[in-house]
């Protein structure tokens, strides 16, 4: 069981500091992988608006508690908390304080939010010319949609992504997940750290808008270039595979069991016939080729899946493999925890939280050999770190900041 470990190695960002407004998902995951790496990030809270991932129902008790709520403790370990009352003038000019002291400054509200608190881009690089500041938004901070509102589905509606997703020839489904944020978060955490090499060079730091529409966009080139090249529009298409059949997930023996099961060569075609024991309708004309399989990809499903529901994903993932099939078992979140690989190569750690004791965090998703990235601590109480920065970073005393706590300037 993993411990806080503040002791722990210098992370490849070791030395800079973050100073983060990001909140929910969007906001939240690019502070939180630069504490992996070592950076030491402020979360800049405030309990007129708590982050709503510090809302909802309790895990322990009946009562609301901001400290409980287990994605907000995945994705803000490592930082520490700073609440502050933005109401007040003179919070405001606390932050502007920490600024000469930090390095990236994160946010993600609505486009002129900063602005109309009186810390926009402007006004921090005034600070400090190094700053490098980045501002995750939907669409952006200019043009005609910068000030829809959206939500990461809503991103996925826009951005198309949601017009492939579902049954072939029925309407879309959409993809129903925060897709757009954690892919809106992990293209600002690739920018800061570009940012950060360029002003290592040159001294100077820069502004960076994040379009969450824009970067799932990019995520969806096959689509694009499809309708470029043939004007075809895709819409949603299943488990179709232009080139793979079979290819979908298939029922298996078991409450809610399913293997994944794709198969895109001839020798592929052949090892899923040895696993099977070469059932006679393998042997049929309309299966003889890959294209054929295609263009019977129903016949070929109904009668898979016939085999399939007799068997355990675990054991047909073993057949198949065994005979160069890709088969995997679709898996939950208990199989997650659990599975021998997972667990051997560190996909999650048990962290100690003061509210709930140990509970599962996942790793972040690569490794450096020389400096790894750790998760130091535990996700920070809200307001936990007021004494620590306000007096350890801008030296004020414990009278003082217990008096801008009783006024709730530090609240």
């Amino acid at each position: 069981m993993n411990q806080d470990n503040e002791n722990s190695g210098p992370g490849p960002l070791s030395g800079y500091r973050v100073l983060d407004f990001g909140w929910v998902l969007a906001g939240a995951l690019p502070g939180m992988v630069l504490a992996d790496m070592g950076a030491e990030v402020l979360k800049v809270e405030t309990r007129q608006r708590m982050d709503y991932m510090r809302l909802g129902r309790p895990i322990i008790g009946d009562e609301p508690d901001p400290e409980q709520h287990p994605l907000f403790h995945n994705v803000n370990r490592g930082k520490l908390s700073i609440a502050v009352n933005t109401t007040k003038p003179g919070a405001i000019d606390l932050i502007k304080e920490l600024v000469p002291h930090c390095d990236v400054v994160v946010e993600n509200f609505s486009p002129g939010v900063m602005d109309r608190l009186g810390l926009g881009y402007d006004v921090l690089s005034g600070i400090k010319s190094e700053i490098v500041m980045a501002s995750i938004s939907s669409n952006g901070q200019t043009g005609p949609l910068r000030d829809l509102r959206a939500y990461a589905p809503s991103i996925g509606a826009l951005s198309g992504l949601d017009s492939t997703m579902g049954y072939e020839g029925e309407r879309p489904l959409g993809l129903k997940h925060a897709y757009a944020d954690i892919v809106g978060a992990l293209h600002s955490v690739f920018a800061i750290v570009s940012a950060l090499h360029q002003k290592e060079r040159t001294g100077q730091g820069q502004y960076i808008d994040v379009s969450m529409l824009r970067a799932t966009v990019a995520t969806m080139g096959a689509g694009l270039m499809e309708y470029e090249m043939t004007g075809r529009v895709m819409g949603p298409k299943g488990n179709y595979d232009p080139a793979m059949a079979p290819y979908g997930n298939y029922p298996c023996q078991g409450d809610d069991a399913w293997v994944s099961i794709a198969v895109r060569t001839e020798d592929e075609w052949q090892g899923l016939k040895t696993g099977m024991d070469n059932p006679a309708w393998c042997e049929e004309e309309r299966f003889s080729s890959r294209y054929s399989r295609l263009e019977n990809r129903r016949d070929l499903d109904g009668n898979l899946s016939a085999w399939t529901r007799e068997l355990t994903p675990g054991y047909i993932t073993e057949l198949l493999q065994a005979n160069g099939v890709a088969a995997i078992p679709v898996m939950g979140a208990e199989d997650r925890l659990f599975n021998p690989h997972f667990k051997e190569r560190g996909l999650y750690s048990d962290i100690e939280h003061p509210s709930l004791g140990a509970e599962p965090v996942y790793n972040i998703m690569w490794n450096l050999e020389r400096t790894p990235p750790s998760i130091h601590r535990h996700a920070p109480l809200l307001g936990e770190h007021n004494q620590k920065i306000f007096g350890g970073l801008l030296g004020m005393a414990e009278e003082e900041i217990t008096r801008l706590e009783e006024d709730q300037v530090l609240w």
